[in-house]
Order: structure tokens, then sequence, then C-alpha cells
């Protein structure tokens, strides 16, 4: 399913002008064990207007939906829900955290 969206993006499939004038990441897929929904998690490249292309998504919805059940032979297309992916985020806050001086020194000590 991942990798649908992502085709589906990177083709400029979808006819919304937030959509096609951005490059899109979809980074995660995870699915209900029913597979009757699924979280798609995006990340615009360079980060720029993720509120705003994440609603854009959200607005074509019924469309995605569509073409990843055909894509997928599916006769239930999965309800779709898209979230911004803040891994990327979450993972610079704990590089900063590691960089830190006094955790660095407490990082040094076990080394030696």
């Amino acid at each position: 399913m991942r990798h649908i969206l992502s085709e589906l993006l990177a083709r400029q499939e979808v006819h919304d002008e937030t959509v096609s004038a951005a490059n899109i990441a979809v980074t995660e897929v995870r699915m209900t064990p029913d597979l009757r929904n699924a979280t798609a998690y995006v990340k615009p490249l360079l980060g720029k207007e993720e509120d705003e292309i994440v609603s854009a998504l959200r607005q074509n919805t019924a469309y995605l939906q569509k073409e990843v059940a055909k894509r997928l032979g599916l006769k239930f297309a999965p309800k779709l829900m898209f979230r911004p992916d803040e891994s990327f985020d979450e993972a610079d806050r704990i590089e900063k955290l590691l960089r830190d001086p006094k955790v660095a020194r407490d990082l040094g000590d076990e080394e030696e």
C-alpha cells in the first residue's frame, strides 16, 4: 500500500494543486488486522507546508482509496487516514539530547 500511494503521489495523479506541487514521501502505512483501516504517515520533502499538504491529502482520500483498492485488487477499499510523520522530528530531538555536554560526559565514562 505504501508503494502504491507513493507512486500515485510521485506521478501527480491526484488532481490537487497543493499535492501536485509538493514532493511527498509516504514513510509508513499501518494497517489494522482486519485490513479495513490504514494510517499513512507522510512527510513533504524539505518539511514545508506540512499541515496544508496533509489537509489536501485528507480532502482527496476518496480518490486515493479507490485507486489503492483497484491496484491491489481488493473488493473493499481500506479507509485511509493521513497523518504527518513526526519520527524525523523526534530523531532530531534525541540527537540533540545526545550531543548535550552533560550526556556526552556520561557516555564518555562508559567507554573507558
